[in-house]
């Protein structure tokens, strides 16, 4: 993967790229946040840690910004792999 520190992140919503970012702009590290995570739990092979994410998101957009049943929402990490999934009823 390379260097965690400088991984781009980004996420489409319907095909329209609505954030895209960096790790770099990180406030806390991978390697810190890993660290961290690890005085209190036990971390292993293909865990997720949901550390937040990248500026784009839809408040202050306005509510047609706002995911609703139907829309398609794909992210990637550079490196890493791309997921995608379709928003259904709460």
């Amino acid at each position: 993967v390379g260097d965690p520190q400088a991984l781009g992140l980004r996420l489409w919503v319907n095909g329209e790229l609505r954030q895209d970012g960096d790790t770099k702009n990180q406030i806390f590290g991978v390697h810190h946040v890993i660290w961290y995570l690890s005085q209190f739990m036990v971390l292993e092979a293909g865990d997720v840690v949901n550390t937040g994410t990248p500026a784009g998101v839809a408040l202050g957009r306005g509510p047609q910004a706002y995911l609703r049943e139907g829309d398609v929402v794909e992210l990637e990490i550079e490196g890493l792999g791309r997921q995608r999934q379709r928003v259904g009823q709460a």
